[in-house]
């Protein structure tokens, strides 16, 4: 299993209801895409410029097809990271 995890940073305020929209979209197209068992979007609050993608993909296969579909290569790359500063975190499940 993979584990992908990004912080996203709105970079403008007026952008955070735009960016919102877009990830929910983002994650509607993605859940449905082959290898996806999971993925999630939160909306910190307490910093309203956060946002947090909780990925979890059945091989690095999955992951790889992930960056070649509609909801990446239409939505994420070109209209959600203008708008952000984006730290990606590939991780290993320690718990349960």
């Amino acid at each position: 299993m993979i584990y992908n995890n990004v912080m996203l940073t709105v970079k403008k305020p007026d952008d955070i209801e735009a960016v919102k929209a877009l990830l929910k979209k983002q994650a509607l197209l993605s859940s449905d895409e082959p290898g996806c068992h999971r993925f999630e979007v939160y909306h910190s609050k307490v910093d309203r410029r956060q946002f947090l993608l909780i990925e979890q993909w059945e091989t690095e296969e999955h992951l790889a097809l992930h960056k070649e579909a509609k909801a990446f290569t239409e939505l994420y790359l070109p209209q959600v990271i203008p708008l952000v500063e984006r730290t990606p975190h590939l991780c290993d499940l320690v718990w349960p």
